[in-house]
């Protein structure tokens, strides 16, 4: 980027909220780029810089949640020239003079205001207060911090885990692996179910219960309580009671925009609106990552991040650049079953399946007969780029 275009911001201030993957990203590639202007990273934990993928492949690797994190707040800050602010709340977002107010009463003006605040796990049912020191989500470091005391230096803890999509298929998997009696409970008659047909899901179910993973599949938890013996005791519809020491909730997340719809900005159930620009319905504020609907479309996957990243950067660096999604496909974390999944936007007119047992191939069609989206299994899954060459980007 020239020199003169980088004065144009040397005196200008970008806050950024949200400290996940998408606010510290977009913050290394505006100095990586060359950018002067003042960075105010505003988070609402710890701040630590981390891969939040390798969250659901530490227990496996026996890694603690002090190895799992890369930099230090500290040390963000200081390779970042930045000011990072943790453990503290926005309060609101005064639009209409370009400040932002903290839960500690600070308030700090914007030139650019960027929302990276990322998606909160949604627990479909209550949690009674009794059993809420047993029960866990694992969306961020702080998280798997809390999750990682509660299993503690016990070899073996029995661990229900809540939901059956990519979360909670990658944490019974990690779990397992990681030395743990799991047992696995959804609604869904088979794992993975957004993402994979029946057959392929039932695959993975199959390896799952090979390996000693106990599946409690195709029926909906009705009540969380303590026994007798002081273990977790979670009951199902069809009465079937399992017992457990702790539970991981991971029942599904959704995008944090309580904020943005207090300030007035356009929201909707997949997130805040953005344009292909990442621009919000308000001059000088962009939406990033898990939190931001682009055109529609809220791709809650690392490379979809990583392209909004770039075109923001180049964005906020004064080249407007609009973000494409390409197909990318889904990299599921499961071991005992590889899986990559491209799921179809729209519902397909029929499966197309070849192979058997955990050798899958699955072609999603439209009733042209063209390919909308795909899933793989076992060793199939070296078929993804030769796949995702003819598949339909996310957002073209």
């Amino acid at each position: 980027m020239p020199s003169h275009e980088i004065s144009l911001y040397s005196h200008s201030t970008l806050i950024i909220i949200g400290t996940g993957m998408a606010g510290i990203g977009l913050a290394r590639a505006l100095r990586r780029q060359g950018d002067t202007r003042a960075i105010n990273l505003i988070s609402a934990d710890s701040g630590d810089d981390y891969s939040k993928p390798l969250l659901s492949t530490g227990f496996a690797k026996r890694l603690t949640p002090d190895q799992l994190a890369q930099r230090d707040a500290s040390s963000v800050a200081e390779e970042l020239d930045a000011e990072l602010i943790t453990h503290t709340q926005v309060a609101h977002l005064h639009v209409d003079n370009q400040r932002v107010e903290l839960s500690n009463g600070q308030q700090l003006h914007y030139d650019d205001l960027v929302l990276a605040t990322g998606a909160a796990p949604h627990t479909p049912f209550s949690v009674p207060e009794s059993v809420a020191k047993r029960c866990f989500t694992i969306n961020d470091l702080d998280e798997y911090r809390r999750f990682y005391a509660a299993l503690g230096a016990t070899p073996t803890k029995r661990v229900a885990v809540v939901g059956a999509g990519l979360v909670g298929c990658e944490f019974a998997n990690d779990l397992h692996a990681g030395g743990h009696q799991v047992t696995l409970i959804a609604p869904e008659s088979t794992p993975l179910q957004r993402l994979l047909p029946e057959p392929l899901g039932q695959a993975l179910a199959d390896a799952f219960q090979e390996a000693g993973i106990q599946l409690a599949l195709g029926h909906n938890l009705t009540t969380l309580s303590l026994n007798v013996d002081d273990a977790l005791s979670l009951r199902l519809d069809n009465g079937d009671l399992y017992a457990a020491d702790i539970a991981l909730l991971a029942t599904g997340l959704v995008p944090r925009t309580q904020l943005a719809e207090a300030a007035g900005l356009a929201v909707s159930p997949r997130g805040i609106v953005v344009d292909r620009q990442l621009r919000t319905s308000r001059p000088n504020i962009f939406a990033l990552g898990d939190v931001a609907c682009v055109e529609g479309v809220n791709a809650m996957y690392v490379q979809p991040l990583q392209a909004s990243v770039k075109a923001l950067a180049s964005t906020l660096a004064g080249k407007p650049t609009s973000v494409s999604f390409g197909a990318w496909p889904v990299i599921v974390k499961t071991p005992l079953l590889p899986v990559v999944a491209y799921p179809p936007v729209t519902t397909p007119a029929r499966w197309r399946i070849e192979g058997e047992g955990g050798e899958m191939t699955a072609i999603a069609e439209n009733k042209d007969g063209r390919l909308i989206g795909f899933a793989l299994t076992g060793s199939c899954v070296r078929r993804k780029v030769e796949l995702s060459r003819v598949a339909p980007a996310l957002l073209g």
